[in-house]
């Protein structure tokens, strides 16, 4: 009886085995098709390059966490997910590091992604896409460092909170006064936001204003959300309360 269950056991453990070594070599279970959602800038190429693999593998010798790991190491990718799709797909859940303002530094200029990362460096100011925070000059920072600076903090929490769509409306975010905050908008038009407090709200009310620039007739001359109420102060009459 006891060799019966034994010669079973063997029999199921080499169908098993069988099985496996299908999956595993089986032309069918290869790499063929990558799948990718939230990418802006990496293309499917970049993306196999930084995940080291490439079409042809054995879809089950790749190792999602590895293919993870490797992607979080390149400096333009903020998170990612990878899954296997049977039976030939990867599938990649990609969030890029997006440039939300520029500061002056030592040696030129920093980009900073909205986690205060910096993100990229350079000698002379370039085409402004992004805002630039004015009234800081920041030191020792390179690529890949984490801003340290607590007044460029809540001036890129503020921006990170504005729409990416939208964020190339603002051309400055001036710190020179700490009390009195005052971001800029493309045609020069001031946002005060006094103290960088309370940045939820007053981003909220930001991203709505510069939505509403694209659509109103009327000529403002400059809106204050330094206040609990906010107002805005039109060329002829003030509208309280937007």
């Amino acid at each position: 009886m006891s060799s019966r269950r034994i010669l079973r056991g063997a029999f199921y453990l080499l169908c098993a085995s069988g099985i496996i070594a299908v999956l595993v070599y089986s032309p069918l279970f290869t790499f063929q098709q990558l799948v990718v959602h939230g990418n802006v800038h990496l293309d499917e190429n970049e993306l196999c390059e930084i995940a080291r693999i490439h079409y042809g593998q054995r879809l089950f010798e790749l190792k999602t966490d590895e293919m993870t790991t490797n992607l979080l190491r390149d400096l333009r990718i903020e998170s990612a997910v990878v899954r296997r799709q049977l039976p030939h797909k990867i599938e990649m859940d990609i969030v890029e590091r997006i440039p939300v303002a520029t500061v002056a530094c030592d040696y030129g200029y920093l980009d900073f992604d909205r986690q205060g990362k910096v993100i990229a460096s350079y000698r002379s100011l370039k085409g402004a896409d992004i805002p630039i925070i004015t009234g800081v000059k920041l030191r020792d920072l390179y690529i890949g460092d984490d801003n340290t600076d607590p007044q460029v903090a809540q001036a890129i929490s503020f921006l990170a909170r504005i729409d990416p769509a939208d964020i190339g409306e603002i051309s400055e975010v001036s710190l020179r006064n700490p009390d009195a905050v005052v971001a800029y908008t493309k045609t020069a038009l001031p946002i005060r936001l006094g103290q960088l407090t309370g940045i939820p709200d007053k981003a909220a009310l930001t991203q709505d204003f510069l939505r509403d620039q694209k659509t109103t007739r009327h000529t403002v001359e400059y809106v204050d959300f330094s206040y609990d109420a906010p107002f805005i102060k039109l060329a002829d009459k003030t509208a309280e309360g937007k």
